[in-house]
């Protein structure tokens, strides 16, 4: 049976399976390409981004497994980790003291954050973190991150540049697959098509683990930097800075979006 596009995509809203997506595939998955190097690089980066000082009070929301928070610890930094999983929160806390490094996991939503007012130099959104939720509470999370940062500190986002995905994306959708496990046959099927009139990029993730199949759907708003500026400013923020990685002029064909704002 097909669906009309808005149907379909409030069917996949309805079915989004956090745990499926962010959960222990994930990391199965991902974590061979998330080496020490390339989260070192990238903790690097967000210091520059920031400008962060030892001392200064950071909130890295949602932090997954906390291969940044634990890094940004390591410098220095006051570090909160918030996230809704479990198996990450789990993972951050255990390399943490394996590290030596302190840092405050605790459970939460980001549209709710378990933390006080103005508590926050900085908060770190990465990796395209942000616009799993519909669009209000995508405002309602930004709203959060003004709420827990101190006046005059920053908000760092990063991820997909919308115009620079649908400049590359396939008319007839993509599909992207990674391999794991010791002999490369667990395989996590990703399928992608980009909803022009929601401005989403929906996606059905197929996972073939151990003999056993599972299929799960997630979709993430990718706004435009001028709806990014709308929102940003609808949440209090003011002087938006957009660029790409490392801080490079964004252009129409930049894969990836930076925004700093400051609150």
């Amino acid at each position: 049976m097909a669906f009309p596009e808005a149907t379909l995509l409030a069917l996949i809203m309805v079915r989004f399976d956090f745990d499926d997506v962010f959960g222990a595939n994930y990391l199965h998955f991902y974590l061979p390409r998330l080496s020490e190097d390339r989260n070192r690089a990238e903790a690097a980066e967000i210091i520059d981004l920031l400008g962060l000082q030892p001392g200064d009070r950071v909130l890295d929301a949602p932090c997954g497994h906390g291969r940044i928070a634990n890094l940004l610890a390591a410098t220095g930094a006051v570090t909160t980790g918030v996230d809704a999983s479990g198996v990450f929160l789990e993972l951050g806390r255990a390399q943490a003291t394996e590290a030596g490094v302190e840092v405050d996991y605790r459970p939460g939503d980001l549209r709710q954050l378990p933390v006080p007012n103005q508590e926050y130099d900085c908060v770190v959104n990465w990796f395209t973190s942000f616009g799993y939720f519909d669009d209000n509470d995508n405002v309602l999370v930004l709203r959060e991150f003004h709420r827990v940062l101190r006046p005059g500190g920053r908000l760092l986002i990063e991820t997909m540049h919308r115009d620079g995905i649908v400049r590359a994306f396939p008319a007839t959708g993509s599909t992207h697959v990674e391999r794991a496990g010791p002999d490369g046959m667990d395989l996590m099927i990703d399928s992608s098509t980009f909803d022009v009139d929601s401005g989403r990029l929906l996606t059905e993730r197929i996972v073939v683990r151990d003999g056993k199949s599972t299929t799960s759907n997630y979709s993430v708003r990718l706004p435009a930097p001028t709806g990014f500026r709308t929102w940003l400013q609808e949440a209090g923020f003011r002087s938006l800075r957009f660029s790409t990685r490392h801080g490079q002029p964004l252009t129409l064909d930049s894969r990836r979006l930076v925004v700093v704002a400051e609150a």
